[in-house]
């Protein structure tokens, strides 16, 4: 999957995620625009638990454009000194303490294709169908196929659309055997795209996805449901982690919780307040 996903992110947004990424590794060195510190800076990278995962297109990148690397370096480095002591329990994970501050939605504000229910299936073939034969319909339609599917209440996705259009923009916690891999989201229309923080780093924008959901609306209003599909790359997610974070999803934008909602802001708009362990916190006292 190559679409592009998280729009363009402040300097200063960056500059702080690169860095946590890069404190999250021991004995980080300093790239610079030579052949042999950035060979050292592909060591530093080569020692995160998920490189093979994306050692192609890390690999890209150095080829293509390593100025990009010695950019966030040199940021990092700037910011650095202002970094506080973590535990050694945040140690082992990837950090955001310092999260986005501005967001330039312009580039996704609509989409190339807006994706309608009929792209899937006649929408006038199950118009006359219950709520519950079309939940069933649709599940069952799935069940043998690659992807997560499934179906949403009218209240719930209003509140996911609603919330989306303040908070476009979020992390989440991914349990992996390592420890914990935060995968950054963006809403566009009516769609979520997914990608892994070690790939935004590497590409920014233009970082590839790792899961893509879909909700169909056009049975909202008439059957009270929001059908739900996702397709996600299998060299990086399996359908339990997919399912995690669309679970998580709705959680944080479904449902209204005060604890969950105060993350969101905080994300949001008092990034110097958001704690990253605040969220793997929330996820552990929960069974998805």
């Amino acid at each position: 999957m190559t679409t592009r996903v998280i729009s363009r992110l402040s300097k200063n947004a960056i500059s702080g995620i690169f860095c946590h990424f890069l404190r999250f590794q021991k004995g980080a060195r300093c790239i610079m625009t030579s052949s042999s510190t950035l060979d050292k800076a592909m060591e530093t990278l080569e020692k995160n638990p998920y490189y093979e995962k994306y050692q192609k297109r890390i690999s890209e990148i150095r080829q293509d454009s390593p100025d990009e690397l010695v950019t966030r370096w040199e940021e990092y480095q700037k910011n650095k000194k202002r970094e506080s002591q973590i535990s050694s329990k945040s140690s082992q994970i990837s950090s955001l303490s310092n999260p986005k501050r501005e967001v330039d939605l312009a580039a996704s504000s609509t989409s190339a294709h807006q994706r309608v229910l009929n792209d899937i299936m006649k929408v006038d073939l199950i118009k006359d169908k219950t709520k519950e034969e079309i939940e069933k319909i649709w599940t069952q339609y799935f069940i043998n196929k690659d992807g997560i599917a499934g179906v949403v209440p009218k209240d719930a996705y209003l509140n996911i659309r609603h919330k989306s259009k303040t908070h476009p923009i979020f992390v989440l916690p991914l349990p992996r055997s390592q420890g914990y891999e935060f995968i950054m989201l963006q809403f566009s229309n009516n769609e979520i795209h997914f990608t892994s923080l070690i790939n935004y780093q590497a590409f920014k924008e233009n970082a590839p996805e790792c899961l893509m959901m879909v909700y169909y609306e056009e049975l909202m209003e008439e059957k009270g449901v929001v059908l739900l599909r996702g397709e996600f790359d299998k060299n990086i997610l399996d359908s339990k982690e997919a399912t995690c974070l669309a679970n998580q999803i709705q959680l944080y934008y479904g449902e209204n919780n005060e604890k969950r909602d105060n993350l969101l802001t905080r994300f949001t708009n008092s990034p110097e307040d958001f704690k990253h362990m605040d969220l793997i916190a929330e996820l552990e006292c929960l069974t998805l």
